[in-house]
């Protein structure tokens, strides 16, 4: 099963390749990308099923707005691998999501993705064997393993949007992988 998992990996690697022209540059980022792009498909096509008119929907006084669940999905996207991949010092500013409109929060998560993305091409192996500690946890992990947190993290809430779909008789996507 390992290896059959590890030859699917490499075949829609080779597959974004040729579309993208271009390859990351370590064997990890290799097998991650293919990972990385379908995260990056199914959290815009969740994005996209809520109506704008849903976006301000929220299931709980305490939980955040569907839209405020996208921005900050988008905004930590690019936010979490500047700290922990890139080991660059960031200080937080996230948008408001009740000042922007949906195709403004679509595009957001886009930049995020694309952000990320980038990073995943041009990293090189010497950083990605660096070190970071973790914020919240005070775990330290190498940077690499940095790109899991920062894929969880918009899984968590991209998860939790889901159900706000749900929430509202929205069939969503079908997850695939």
């Amino acid at each position: 099963m390992k290896y059959f998992l590890i030859f699917v990996a490499f075949f829609f690697a080779i597959i974004l390749y040729s579309q993208e022209g271009r390859a990351p540059k370590t064997p990890f980022t290799k097998l991650y990308l293919p990972v990385w792009m379908e995260a990056k498909k199914h959290c815009l096509e969740v994005a996209e099923a809520m109506p704008e008119e849903l976006y301000t929907y929220r299931p709980t006084e305490v939980s955040m707005s569907f839209a405020e669940q996208m921005v900050h999905i988008g905004y930590t996207i690019e936010l979490l691998t500047k700290r922990y991949v890139q080991g660059m010092e960031v200080t937080p500013n996230a948008p408001d999501a009740s000042k922007m409109s949906k195709k403004e929060i679509v595009q957001l998560l886009k930049d995020g993705f694309d952000y990320t993305t980038e990073v995943i091409f041009t990293i090189e192996q010497g950083q990605l064997d660096e070190t970071c500690k973790m914020y919240h946890s005070g775990n330290v992990v190498s940077r690499a393993f940095a790109f899991f947190y920062v894929q969880d993290h918009m899984t968590n809430h991209r998860a939790k949007s889901n159900l706000y779909l749900r929430m509202n008789n929205i069939k969503p996507p079908a997850y695939t992988w």
